[in-house]
């Protein structure tokens, strides 16, 4: 199964973005691509390498692609499956009303579908979220946790608030962003104003990478799955997450403050935070190379530099 394993990975373990040239440009990820019927819904996903399983839930607005620069670094030494969530991305919308309970079950039953019995779960956003609620909900599916600025805190008091509205305009600039044919269109003025709501430095981030991220947005699942973010309590329920979990947070987090990372650590039994400084709100995508590093480490039960 090829996986680009010989191309170099991430040179520079401390710098912002990734290199011009990463791996996942290298990849044929048609042949990546699967579909499985998961409670009556077509879920498209990614599946890339052989080893102890590695789940990838996207965020809002996201999509499999917002994995790019992770897929092939942990597919060298793990099975990594990287799903879109029902109503975003190649997936349809589900039969029943999105909540964060059902996308914790759609996970615990996708998970069951391709034979993953237990293995290791990163999410992003409302994918961390759901990663949560996965552990609260289904224990026997997860053996490690990684939350990666984690939705759940400060959304529980948004609901009908500016904050809901805010992010209802950046993802209709994205998707309207995602319709234009070149991709360095993101770069220029326009588009970069409405990235900084999720890049630190987008400028630094080449044009391909971010016109993949911009195809995650204008699915039909966006409303639903916003209002779900703020209608569904967490914090209450994070002290039932048994399994190791490590926390990671951009110092420059315009979508989901800092302060929530500390929340996380506090409540959840065996948690562990790290902070990237002078990062936004995909650490995955804007510190790659630093945030591979420090995920295989915990997984493989070492701790991250807990560092800046």
């Amino acid at each position: 199964m090829a996986v680009a394993a010989d191309k170099p990975l991430q040179e520079h373990p401390d710098r912002y973005g990734p290199d011009a040239d990463s791996a996942w440009r290298h990849v044929d990820w048609a042949a990546h691509q699967h579909w499985v019927l998961v409670d009556g819904t077509p879920v498209n996903y990614i599946e890339m390498g052989e080893g102890p399983p590695l789940v990838l839930i996207h965020g809002l607005a996201g999509s499999w692609q917002n994995w790019l620069e992770t897929i092939p670094y942990f597919a060298r030494t793990r099975r990594v499956l990287a799903p879109d969530l029902p109503g975003f991305g190649d997936s349809p919308l589900p039969p029943e009303k999105i909540s964060m309970p059902g996308y914790g079950r759609l996970i615990d039953h996708f998970c069951a579908s391709v034979d993953v019995e237990r293995g290791s779960v990163i999410g992003n956003s409302m994918g961390g979220f759901v990663a949560a609620e996965l552990a609260i909900a289904h224990p026997q599916r997860v053996d490690k946790l990684v939350l990666v600025s984690a939705a759940g805190i400060t959304a529980e008091h948004q609901r009908n608030e500016r904050a809901l509205a805010v992010m209802r305009r950046f993802e209709a600039a994205l998707a309207w962003a995602s319709t234009h044919p070149k991709p360095n269109f993101l770069l220029r003025p326009r588009g970069r104003q409405a990235l900084r709501l999720v890049f630190a430095h987008p400028e630094k981030l080449p044009g391909p990478l971010l016109f993949e991220q911009a195809k995650g947005s204008g699915k039909p699942g966006f409303i639903d799955a916003l209002d779900a973010l703020s209608d569904y309590p967490l914090r209450e329920r994070l002290e039932r997450i048994s399994v190791p979990t490590l926390i990671i947070w951009g110092e420059r987090d315009r979508l989901v403050p800092l302060r929530d990372a500390d929340v996380f650590e506090e409540l959840i039994p065996d948690a562990r935070k790290i902070v990237y400084a002078d990062t936004g709100h995909v650490s995955m995508l804007e510190r790659p190379a630093r945030f591979n590093r420090d995920v295989e480490a915990f997984l493989k039960g070492s701790d991250p530099v807990a560092g800046g």
